[in-house]
């Protein structure tokens, strides 16, 4: 199973869209141990002193394809979710550095807390689609797919001109423009579709 995520895919104003969809996209991986589904994490304090949180709607690919059209590409979507996607930014900032990889700074294990899955088909208009998250009762982040640079059909276009999608496949679409922070230990994070609370946990 192969864990993507599309970095920098938001807005915060509709009318940055046409300009933000010119940029270069850019993708990165994260490995099947970092997944952590609908339980508590443990604080990464042995690795990192700076966890850093975003929201994220995360799209399951439901059959195999490659180079995979615009126009069939949503079919290729089984399921829907939503997760974080940790960063330990001070191994960030140290991989930038010296030109190394991201893996310790996103891979590291629980970096993906995610829901249980959701048909797609329970959400018939994908470009509309709201999603929250709330810290320790407080809303940090909230944004609706129609703010999305690229939206669903554009990453899985993009992503399957490199590399073979395959049932099971997840993909992290990106955190909302505003909102993301630091995660300590003790905190509890509460993250809804449309309303719908489908990922409760705590930092612990």
């Amino acid at each position: 199973m192969k864990i993507l995520g599309i970095g920098s895919n938001y807005v915060s104003n509709l009318k940055d869209l046409e300009e933000k969809r010119k940029a270069k996209k850019f993708i990165f991986s994260k490995p099947e141990s970092s997944l952590a589904v609908n339980c508590d994490v443990v604080y990464p304090s042995d690795i990192t002193n700076e966890l850093i949180y975003e929201i994220e709607l995360v799209i399951k690919i439901g059959k195999e394809g490659k180079n995979i059209t615009k126009e069939t590409a949503n079919s290729y979507i089984s399921e829907i979710a939503v997760g974080i996607d940790y960063t330990a930014t001070d191994l960030l900032n140290d991989a930038r550095e010296t030109k190394h990889p991201w893996d310790f700074a996103k891979g590291f294990d629980g970096a993906a807390p995610i829901s249980s899955f959701k048909s797609i088909a329970e959400y018939p208009n994908l470009d509309d689609i709201n999603f929250d998250l709330k810290i320790n009762g407080e809303e940090k982040q909230r944004s609706n797919t129609a703010y999305m640079i690229n939206d669903f059909a554009d990453i899985i276009v993009f992503i399957s001109k490199y590399m073979t999608l395959q049932p099971g496949d997840l993909i992290f679409t990106g955190t909302p423009a505003l909102g993301k922070g630091e995660i300590f230990k003790g905190d509890h994070l509460q993250c809804s579709i449309n309303g719908e609370l489908l990922l409760d946990f705590k930092m612990i």
